[in-house]
């Protein structure tokens, strides 16, 4: 028995419970675990890396931007000021850094159970070298020990991505963002390393409460007549020529849904007029994403760029949170998602077109085997992002697996990605992804479904190969 206050990582974590598939996934993982981190998707902050400043302290690289640790602290009353989140009225939040420690340390036995519990003690075990559990009497001992280690040359940021053998990291900026830090990059061994993305929601969702004065930014930006039909869509054509001459291979899309739609040019120009007025009803402005969706996937095929979508997050949910301190502070709700109706116009136009790559991710569990399955395993310009978000965690791995591969395949999938804006958890985020995936692999070989050197290729394959072959990052 390990002493209930030790930090201990059980080497056979997360691998089945049957000794002979355990063995057998243990075998798997050997042969893969060290294989260089392919990050092809994500939210870290491109200045890290940029200028590879030292961290401040525990709490600033720990907990504020990691919005799946503050959304469990505020679901059991802590408020967000309590933990230093900025406010927009610029009213008064804690300053300590120490006291919002304290506040995580003595509610850490919420996370019990939880993925974000499994990543944040990978990282104080294999980063920090901890070996004393988190609680509220090891806080200060945690605390000084982890930002004490941030001061030292190890632990900026270039040392980091060294040590977790990240091989190439992509950051996902917005369409009117003139990426300072990825051109402070160019003529570095960073440039090959760190990449952007382009995601134009900001340009093209109507509902959103700045979107005209984002479109006067964008004309401003590319010197289009942006209040044109033309001059717009030449206006997002620019802005993605811009993005791919600082490395990004693929644009991101987080729709509210997935509708896309096929409309002739006059209602194009019409639909935009009426966007652009104000005026626009929901319906309205969901038509609006919806043509765009296919406006852009034609872009790709004229561009190369590969697409990726991300429906069905009700973001925002709680107002009160939207209106104190803006956008993206863990209110977000996955939300029931229809694909084979939504996506038919935008497929029937380009699904088809070998020039076309589009990477489909989803919050609706329920449609994996339903529906994106059966469309993934058809459409050529269509492949499977890994399980999302919510369902970023070994049930969710599972599930995924269990309900997308008799249908889809494999090579349908595209691997792993961790979408997360926390920095230091990347390499338990891939860890718990390349276990599942030799878990389930090993599942399959016991049962003699698969031999063991086509398990052994899977898992490498499922590792490293796919990421870079489905985002363009072999070339």
């Amino acid at each position: 028995m390990v002493n209930s206050t030790t930090l201990h990582l059980h080497p056979d974590r997360l691998f089945p419970s049957d000794e002979k598939v355990r063995s057998i996934a243990r075998n798997l993982y050997e042969q893969i675990k060290d294989l260089p981190i392919i990050s092809p998707h994500g939210h870290t902050d491109p200045r890290w890396f940029a200028y590879d400043e030292a961290f401040g302290n525990a709490s600033e690289l720990l907990i504020r931007p990691d919005h799946y640790v503050f959304r469990m602290l505020y679901s059991q009353g802590i408020s967000l000021e309590s933990l230093g989140i900025r406010r927009q009225d610029g009213a008064p939040v804690e300053q300590d850094p120490r006291k919002i420690w304290h506040l995580l340390a003595k509610n850490y036995h919420l996370f019990r159970g939880t993925p974000s519990r499994i990543w944040l003690d990978t990282v104080f075990h294999d980063v920090f070298g901890m070996r004393t559990q988190l609680n509220e009497k090891s806080a200060d001992l945690y605390y000084d020990q982890i930002t004490e280690m941030l001061t030292t040359s190890a632990f900026r940021p270039r040392a980091l991505m060294d040590r977790f053998n990240i091989e190439l990291i992509c950051t996902t900026e917005g369409a009117l963002d003139t990426l300072p830090h990825h051109q402070a990059m160019q003529g570095t061994p960073m440039q090959s390393r760190v990449i952007t993305s382009f995601r134009p929601d900001d340009v093209v969702d109507a509902s959103r409460e700045d979107f005209i004065e984002n479109i006067n930014k964008l004309a401003e930006l590319t010197g289009q007549d942006t209040h044109s039909w033309a001059g717009y869509l030449q206006a997002l054509r620019l802005r993605r020529e811009y993005f791919r001459s600082l490395g990004a291979t693929a644009t991101d899309h987080g729709h509210p849904t997935a509708r896309t739609a096929n409309l002739s040019q006059a209602e194009c120009e019409k639909l935009f007029a009426v966007c652009l007025s104000g005026q626009s009803t929901e319906d309205q402005q969901e038509l609006f994403r919806a043509q765009m969706l296919t406006e852009l996937a034609g872009m790709s095929v004229e561009d190369g760029m590969v697409m990726q979508i991300h429906p069905g997050a009700h973001r925002n949910h709680n107002s009160i949170i939207f209106n104190h301190f803006g956008r993206d502070n863990g209110a977000d709700i996955p939300s029931q998602t229809e694909y084979v109706q939504a996506l038919k116009p935008m497929l029937q136009k380009y699904g088809n077109d070998p020039r076309l790559s589009i990477i489909l991710f989803t919050l609706d569990e329920t449609t994996y085997a339903r529906e994106l399955a059966p469309l993934a395993g058809h459409y050529p310009s269509l492949k499977l992002g890994p399980a999302w978000w919510f369902h970023d965690s070994p049930e969710g791995m599972l599930r995924f697996r269990h309900q997308t591969t008799e249908t889809a395949g494999f090579y349908n999938t595209v691997g792993f990605n961790d979408d997360t804006r926390a920095f230091l958890s990347i390499p338990a985020r891939h860890d718990v992804a390349r276990r599942i995936d030799c878990r389930f692999l090993a599942e399959l070989i016991s049962q003699h479904r698969i031999n063991e050197n086509e398990g052994v290729e899977l898992a490498f394959d499922l590792t490293y190969n796919l990421a870079k072959k489905a985002y363009k990052l072999d070339k």
